[in-house]
């Protein structure tokens, strides 16, 4: 099976074999798969036709297989698949190699294999292969760019924004935002001790490199930091980025800065009492990355030893010091600067997170292996002559072997497009310590892989797991990933939660909580049993019970929710003025006032989305998208679960101070 995949991208050439049921076995071992998908198929319809698009664009993927008359189940605990047959094939593989030639802007051509007779029923197995570099981006002609393209990111067809039309133009000689000139902007914006910066760094790496030798102004041109505009000479983004005064930076990229935050405990806010400390870095970027990496390290945790037969003690810090060089690097030259949103850089008590505006346009499946896809490449070559970034493409893997040397836990890295953030998280503890084993004891009779145990230290600390943090935290394939939290699952350890791409795992009954735990709490525990649904677990049920008079505001509430009896005293609960605003909100209440309605609900505790949704009437998802994650990036609200974006238990809260990460 594993060959079937892998000989995709190679051409059609001796894939024939490849059957239908056995890429049905593939899905639903794994529940989802970037290569693989399946639709009902009883007309060729858009869903089905951008699934073409997308295996036709993603580069290096090498094409995908669309599995045609094959639909998912409901109602079952994993995603699964099961047949459900196509009515009239012929018709269906004739209509779609027609839309294949007529909706795009250039040709695709799938290959269409004979139908085949799967649990019974008939199904057709598509094959759509990689266009070529150069007839790409393939896009719908009626919907344009960058809307009308869509890459094949993990199991998900996406829309392309700006940024990914530039990874799939394949470095064609294409405008990028950094080489953009800033024509408000003139040549006494540039510094000069930034460039003598710059020149110093270079002779490190190469001092006989030949431009080390022109004047200024050649050396800016060759870099492609200036450009000449109606016959004047303007700086780019990149020559602003890296060359540009502190006067022009604040002027033309007043949030281009590094934000140093440190945070006591392991939490956002674990205390309201206590403030943050944080420092604001605005410089160059080479200046800027010495000083936020020297940040760091005065914070940095440090252990003495003095190796035998050695004359001097050596220094070992909480995290390897080239790791956070790397880390700091790969944000400034991989974020997105066409958005004014500073780097945040959260140290906890207990790990460091980076997080940097712009989603990685390089598949998160794929981080780590050969290659770099970079929306900023004038900034990014300057970066890698001067030696102040890996080779391309190898920071991501230079940090996570480095992490393993030193027995630490694997980087995390999290790249979300919905809300346009990459975030790197590097924990400071050791793993897999001492008191880890004697807890993971009590599973002694499963004979966990280490692997699993990994995968179990982290739901004791974090509260849940993704198919994501295990590839990252054990350096597995998707499929491998899902099989073993598959297996921690039928052994009642774990719980799976959600579905598609919100699925988490969290502990199950047999989950023993805390530090090691005897044989005995281990048998009682696994004698226990809990429903297995996704729904989300219930109101808080920590207020009182409400008397059975009930006051006329709560009275009306119950008639708008007679199917929520706990919603009703948790309503009975707040305030009369906020009462009275929930009673008043109807299907017409503006963005302004839903948005203060929302914000005055979160400064009295933290509510989860499923629970706002109840109390406001609106759908969970609705209010998600417009209000809740906006609310979030603009500094109004903050979540529970910070470090793990779809945490099961994600609540909203109002700040309870000033920096919002």
């Amino acid at each position: 099976m594993q060959r079937c995949l892998a000989l995709g991208g190679e051409g059609v050439s001796g894939i024939e074999n490849c059957t239908a049921a056995e890429l049905l076995e593939q899905l639903n071992d794994l529940g989802e798969h970037e290569r693989i998908e399946a639709k009902r198929a009883s007309a060729v319809g858009h869903s089905i036709m951008e699934t073409v698009c997308a295996f036709a664009n993603e580069p290096n993927l090498g094409g995908g297989w669309l599995l045609l008359g094959v639909r998912e189940q409901e109602n079952t605990l994993f995603r699964t698949y099961e047949v459900e047959g196509l009515s009239n094939p012929d018709k269906i593989a004739s209509d779609l190699l027609s839309q294949c030639r007529s909706v795009f802007n250039g040709a695709v051509s799938p290959r269409i294999f004979p139908v085949e007779t799967v649990q019974g029923r008939r199904v057709l197995r598509v094959w759509v292969p990689e266009s070529a570099p150069a007839a790409r981006p393939i896009y719908f002609k009626d919907e344009g760019l960058p809307a009308g393209a869509l890459r094949r990111i993990g199991p998900s067809d996406v829309h392309c924004s700006d940024d990914d039309l530039m990874v799939l133009y394949d470095g064609r000689n294409i405008e990028t935002f950094d080489s953009s000139p800033l024509t408000q902007a003139g040549m006494d914006d540039l510094d000069a001790d930034a460039i003598e910066d710059y020149r110093r760094e270079r002779a490190k790496a190469s001092h006989s490199a030949e431009e080390l030798t022109w004047s200024d102004e050649e050396l800016l041109r060759a870099l492609n930091c200036v450009r000449q505009e109606n016959g004047q000479w303007h700086p780019t983004v990149a020559g602003i980025l890296l060359f540009g005064s502190k006067m022009a930076l604040r002027r033309l990229f007043p949030l281009m800065r590094i934000d140093y935050i440190r945070v006591p405990g392991k939490k956002w806010v674990p205390d309201p009492d206590s403030r943050f400390d944080s420092l604001e870095l605005r410089d160059p970027l080479m200046k800027m990355v010495r000083r936020a990496q020297s940040a760091i390290l005065d914070d940095m945790i440090e252990a003495f030893s003095l190796p035998e037969g050695e004359m001097q003690r050596q220094v070992n810090r909480a995290i390897p010091d080239r790791v956070i060089r790397e880390a700091v690097v790969n944000a400034v030259m991989h974020r997105s600067y066409r958005q004014q949103q500073p780097v945040q850089i959260i140290r906890y008590s207990n790990r460091l997170e980076i997080r940097n505006p712009g989603y990685s346009l390089k598949n998160e499946e794929h981080l780590g292996e050969p290659g770099s896809q970079n929306r900023n490449p004038k900034v990014a070559e300057v970066l890698h002559e001067t030696r102040f970034a890996e080779n391309k493409g190898s920071g991501v893997r230079v940090m996570r072997e480095l992490m393993e040397r030193a027995n630490l836990t694997p980087p995390l890295f999290e790249s979300d497009r919905a809300r346009d953030v990459f975030v790197t998280t590097l924990h400071f503890h050791h793993f897999l310590s001492e008191s880890d084993w004697e807890w993971l004891a009590v599973y002694k009779d499963l004979t966990l892989s280490d692997e699993e145990a990994r995968a179990l230290i982290w739901v004791r600390e974090n509260g849940a797991i993704a198919n994501a943090v295990y590839r990252n935290l054990n350096d597995v394939d998707t499929l491998s990933a899902s099989k073993h939290l598959r297996r921690l699952c039928d052994a009642g350890i774990l719980t799976l939660k959600g579905r598609s791409s919100a699925t988490f795992y969290v502990p199950g009954p047999r989950f023993v909580p805390g530090q090691a735990a005897k044989p005995s709490q281990l048998e009682a525990l696994s004698d226990q049993s809990e429903p297995l649904s996704g729904n989300p677990p219930p109101l808080s049920g920590d207020l009182a019970p409400l008397s059975g008079n009930l006051s006329p505001l709560a009275q009306q509430f119950s008639v708008l929710v007679p199917d929520v009896p706990g919603l009703v005293q948790e309503f009975a609960a707040l305030p009369p003025e906020l009462q009275q605003r929930i009673v008043d909100f109807g299907p017409r209440t503006g963005q302004t006032a839903t948005r203060a309605l929302i914000a005055a609900l979160c400064s009295i505790r933290a509510w989860r989305t499923d629970e706002l949704a109840l109390m406001l009437r609106r759908a969970a998802k609705y209010l998600l998208e417009s209000y809740l994650t906006p609310m979030v990036e603009d500094g109004t609200l903050q979540r529970t679960h910070p470090q793990t974006l779809n945490h099961p238990q994600q609540a909203y809260r109002a700040p309870q101070d000033e920096v919002n990460p």
